[in-house]
């Protein structure tokens, strides 16, 4: 299924029921005074991450949610049912925006997180609130407040530990599905993939992580060009970036760019987009070395890293022939979990 990451979607209270003008009327009780109830609450528009989603394609077809509204108050002190609550159910790594004042409500990242989205309206009052020693047969009731009524956007960011970049055809498709169960579409065309794949790598028992591999990037992707600009967004959660770069052809490279020429092009483009993109670890992969010598991969791959001035990790991988990349799982796997014992540490220490 071709995954929908954004959609806008209106939700609607419940208004609070009206309170009642009522009287006791019981026989031999001719005075019986004021005894109109209130009016029920209306019901809330609730959000709700679940795990078994990973797609707002659902919104495509129901954009209107409503919640029920506050039954009116009765007679005899009897107070109205409060309207119940809508339930949506979204993908765990939605974000949530008030379209009209662009206000981020919330962020839903974990399974079973709730957010609250449009507050239902409180009911109105009775008549039997009014009753006073001057005013002992009162006439009047409020009516129940009206329910939030807002328009939201709903943007999903997928909760990938490692994401993959790179131009098109830089074999970030092929990579993912040497390493995972993944099956994205491979061929010899630019732009082959056209939304978002994820893959789990599993290392060994208990031991794995997500893998997200998006559409390649090209010059001007943060300012609309290419596929790869709306998918950008991805690649913020994620704790390490795999900039994949094809060796192959040294001279000329994919559409005329060299290998130097497209990681320092990506990198304007992440600067662009969001800086906090380029402070993230990332690991230079270079790769289709099956295509080359392997001292002529070697030492393309040395000239490379060396114009660059490359200082994180870098390698040199045949993804086609899965040379080279089971390696660099296990060095992530080490690089993710020293990452999860410092944060668990950090935790410990704020506890104290």
């Amino acid at each position: 299924m071709k995954l929908v990451d954004e959609a806008e979607i209106e939700v609607i209270a419940g208004n609070g029921g009206n309170g009642c003008v009522g009287f006791r009327r019981e026989k031999f009780i001719p005075l019986g005074g004021p005894d109109g109830g209130d009016g029920g609450n209306g019901g809330s528009v609730w959000l709700v991450a679940d795990e078994n989603l990973n797609t707002l394609v659902d919104f495509r077809h129901e954009r209107i949610f409503r919640a029920q509204r506050g039954e009116n108050g009765m007679g005899r002190q009897m107070y109205g049912k409060g309207g119940e609550d809508r339930i949506i159910t979204v993908p765990v790594g939605t974000v949530v925006t008030n379209v009209e004042t662009a206000e981020v409500i919330g962020d839903l990242t974990r399974h079973g997180d709730r957010l609250l989205v449009a507050r239902g309206g409180k009911g109105g009052l009775g008549n039997m609130h009014f009753k006073s020693s001057v005013n002992r047969a009162p006439r009047q009731a409020t009516p129940g407040e009206p329910g939030e009524h807002r328009t939201l956007r709903l943007e999903l960011k997928l909760l990938a530990d490692v994401g993959l970049l790179g131009f098109p055809n830089a074999g970030k498709s092929t990579f993912i599905r040497a390493v995972s169960a993944a099956t994205p579409k491979v061929a010899d065309y630019p732009f082959t993939t056209l939304y978002p794949n994820l893959g789990v790598v599993s290392v060994e028992a208990h031991r794995s992580f997500v893998i997200a591999d998006i559409p390649g990037l090209i010059e001007g992707a943060a300012d609309g060009a290419g596929l790869g600009a709306q998918f950008l967004r991805h690649l913020q959660r994620t704790r390490l970036l795999l900039h994949l770069v094809d060796i192959s052809p040294m001279e000329g490279g994919v559409e005329g760019v060299s290998p130097v020429e497209q990681v320092r092009a990506i990198e304007r483009e992440l600067g662009k987009h969001d800086p906090g993109l380029l402070a993230k670890p990332r690991w230079l992969v270079l790769n289709k070395a099956d295509l080359m010598f392997e001292d002529e991969a070697r030492a393309a791959a040395g000239q490379i890293v060396a114009e660059l001035g490359w200082e994180q990790p870098w390698f040199l991988v045949s993804a086609l022939g899965r040379e080279g990349t089971w390696p660099i799982m296990l060095e992530v796997m080490t690089f993710l979990d020293r990452l999860r014992m410092a944060e668990a540490e950090a935790e410990d220490d704020a506890a104290r």
